[in-house]
């Protein structure tokens, strides 16, 4: 009998959609028991999102400070499992505040040591530099990675800020202004994720997970969007300094902090409307003198492959 464990953390639900619709094939196979985990705060965050408390997280949840998580069941925490799957969402280009809490914990090093994990992410469209810091997190639980799904809205950007913008503040997943798509993953993509349940099956069943990303990438597991990738890494180095001159001035909902976090609202607005379209050019007229890179970064985030392997 092989036991499997999901983990995850979901606000809206759609992640635990995503997640229950991966293994649903395997809870009926007699070979195969799944336990589930929902990551519970202590003191929860809201949804939909009241604005100020949004932005308000946005130092903790970028320098990936961990608050307090409810303990594992001891019935969970004291069984060994074949495999893990770790269900995340992305918040401010790191994994949420509830993941990176898990992740930092005890209870996380005991499950996780020496024990293959899969990843799933439903988000927005940025996912790349989050996956990393996972990935760090997973090798310092002693973990094998050994497979990868990131589902994402496929709408253009500008479209997909707009959609979950309405879908965060409002706790509605309905088309804003009446004609915009729906935010989120698709019900298609949501639907479709059963699909990914063979391979997984197969590797578990077998115990051999060496090929289990490529099978996973043949079912179109992982979309890597070149430009994306240039605007994660760039933003990830001006989040670091907001998020850091941010932090150092208090905790949440002290005075200072507030009239920075006002400012940073306004970069963000600034940098997704202006800089980001004027760095898209940039990228376009400079594509073919980059390509090969780009080619070898799409093969790399594609893969479950560290920078230290």
């Amino acid at each position: 009998m092989k036991h499997v464990l999901v983990i995850h953390y979901s606000q809206s639900g759609q992640l635990s959609e995503i997640v229950n619709n991966i293994v649903a094939p395997l809870a009926s196979s007699e070979e195969i028991t799944i336990t589930h985990h929902r990551i519970e705060m202590e003191t929860p965050y809201p949804f939909p999102w009241d604005k100020k408390k949004f932005f308000d997280v946005f130092p903790e949840s970028f320098l990936q400070i961990p608050d307090k998580i409810k303990p594992v069941p001891s019935d969970i925490l004291n069984q060994k499992y074949d495999l893990i799957i770790l269900g995340h969402q992305v918040w401010y280009l790191s994994p949420s505040i509830p993941i990176n809490s898990f992740l930092k914990s005890e209870d996380a090093k005991k499950l996780l040591n020496d024990t293959p994990v899969i990843t799933v992410i439903g988000c927005r469209n940025m996912w790349i530099q989050a996956q990393e810091k996972v990935k760090t997190l997973l090798n310092l639980c002693n973990a094998k990675l050994v497979g990868n799904i990131a589902l994402i809205d496929r709408h253009i950007n500008h479209i997909s800020v707009l959609t979950i913008t309405h879908w965060m503040f409002t706790g509605k997943k309905s088309r804003f202004l009446g004609f915009f798509p729906k935010p989120g993953v698709s019900e298609k993509d949501i639907n479709d994720a059963v699909k990914f349940a063979l391979p997984i099956q197969k590797a578990l069943l077998t115990n051999n997970y060496a090929t289990l990303q490529d099978s996973l990438l043949k079912l179109d597991a992982v979309k890597i969007k070149p430009f994306l990738v240039l605007v994660d890494k760039r933003a990830n180095v001006l989040f670091s300094k907001w998020a850091n001159l941010i932090y150092k001035k208090g905790k949440i909902n002290t005075a200072k902090r507030k009239k920075l976090l006002i400012f940073f609202n306004y970069y963000l607005l600034f940098a997704i409307w202006i800089i980001a379209p004027l760095v898209f050019i940039v990228f376009l007229a400079t594509y073919f003198l980059v390509y090969q890179k780009i080619n070898i970064n799409k093969k790399y985030y594609s893969s479950v492959i560290t920078k230290n392997d």
